[in-house]
């Protein structure tokens, strides 16, 4: 896109979250990762208003043209020895566990095929393991 569109786009982008941070009372910025990746961080202490407005920005970035450009949505959750996340993919509107060991970019891949059977009868789980992305070094923090 043109310089001055991106402008635009980025205004408008700008808007929806102040807009979608105003009606949940959800905490909304936005970070760049290593890769260059920018990420939409919201937080929120209501899990069902932080979903909601995920949705909402999803949703209105669809609608403007951005749809292509998501790639996914990264929820943690506090697990009993280190952090577990579950993300969400725009493309094949799938989940997967994700579980970083902290060290070199590993996972557990032990502990997130566990999660993957206890979550598979209430969420859509992807089936290609290969599609498994590790988001490592989210700027979540």
């Amino acid at each position: 896109m043109s310089a001055g569109e991106f402008a635009r786009a980025e205004q408008e982008l700008d808007e929806l979250l102040g807009v979608a941070a105003q009606s949940s009372g959800s905490e909304v910025r936005r970070r760049s990762d290593s890769y260059g990746f920018q990420w939409l961080v919201i937080r929120d202490p209501d899990f069902e208003d932080l979903v909601t407005t995920v949705h909402l920005v999803s949703s209105e970035l669809d609608a403007r043209g951005f749809g292509e450009q998501l790639l996914a949505a990264l929820f943690p959750f506090e697990g009993k020895d280190r952090r577990v996340n579950i993300v969400y993919g725009f493309k094949r509107g799938t989940f997967w566990p994700f579980i970083p060991t902290g060290s070199n970019k590993e996972r557990d891949n032990a502990e997130e095929m566990r999660l993957k059977n206890e979550l598979e009868q209430e969420l859509p789980i992807e089936p290609d393991l290969e599609r498994w992305l590790g988001l490592f070094d989210a700027p979540l923090d």
